[in-house]
């Protein structure tokens, strides 16, 4: 290996540093815990629905019911092509050509690597919710693409495509220190997340609760991986200094160790 190619694995896998001020350090923290406890209360509030049999599960067939009164040729080719593309084969090569790309294209490899963890949680953690809950997936009878047998709770296609928007738009939007590009990129993946959840029930494979703990169980992960990357890779710079997209040379932006 030349002196270039292991300098370029070096810096790869070097933690990226990002300079913050100390307010904008302390918010991404703050909005850590908040968004953990919201999809807390989500997840929790689907799960003892589902568990007891009471409260907003009395919500599932009414919704089903509605969503099956929608059904029309065109809006069910919409919906079969959404469920192939954040299905369980759709969903791992886009994971993977997006990790790979921006892995061989950032400076760092970390917001790549973190993007694929945080899957893989979701992915994990989805397999073993499901058979301890073991909820029933809606009646065979209104399953759009072929019968289901697994269990339904929580909806993994709406659990992936959660995390894969919801977490790529923080690690995009957490270094531009632009807050439009935030706003744009949030309004994309809730706009996603809402198509995804229609999608599954509009095909007759998950009731409300499964596909609204899922969002619940994402928020929860998106919260893991904004407080783990602000805690690896968020440094207060010092007062005056530059933030990076600025276009004011690296050098002028000191931080503090």
């Amino acid at each position: 290996m030349s002196t270039a190619e292991h300098g370029w694995w070096r810096t790869k896998f070097t933690l990226e540093r990002h300079p913050v001020t100390a307010e904008e350090r302390a918010v991404l923290l703050r909005g850590s815990v908040i968004v953990a406890v919201v999809g807390a209360l989500v997840f929790t509030t689907m799960l003892t629905g589902v568990l007891t049999h009471t409260g907003v599960q009395h919500l599932d067939r009414p919704v089903e019911t509605w969503f099956d009164s929608l059904r029309q040729p065109d809006r069910t080719g919409v919906m079969v092509f959404l469920a192939i593309v954040f299905g369980p084969v759709g969903m791992p090569i886009i994971v993977l050509v997006v990790t790979v790309v921006w892995f061989l294209l950032a400076r760092h490899a970390w917001r790549p690597l973190l993007l694929a963890s945080s899957m893989v949680l979701g992915v994990a953690t989805a397999q073993l919710i499901a058979p301890l809950v073991r909820h029933p997936r809606p009646p065979i009878g209104l399953m759009l693409l072929g019968p289901d047998h697994t269990f339904s709770f929580p909806s993994g296609h709406v659990l992936g495509a959660s995390d894969f928007f919801l977490i790529g738009a923080f690690l995009i939007a957490s270094r531009t220190h632009r807050r439009w590009v935030t706003v744009l990129l949030f309004t994309i993946a809730a706009a996603t997340i809402a198509v995804q959840v229609v999608s599954r029930l509009y095909l007759g494979y998950h009731w409300l609760t499964d596909v609204m703990a899922s969002v619940g169980l994402s928020m929860m992960i998106t919260s893991v991986a904004i407080a783990v990357d602000t805690h690896v890779t968020a440094r207060v710079r010092e007062h005056g200094a530059a933030p990076q997209g600025t276009g004011l040379p690296q050098s002028s932006t000191r931080l503090e160790q």
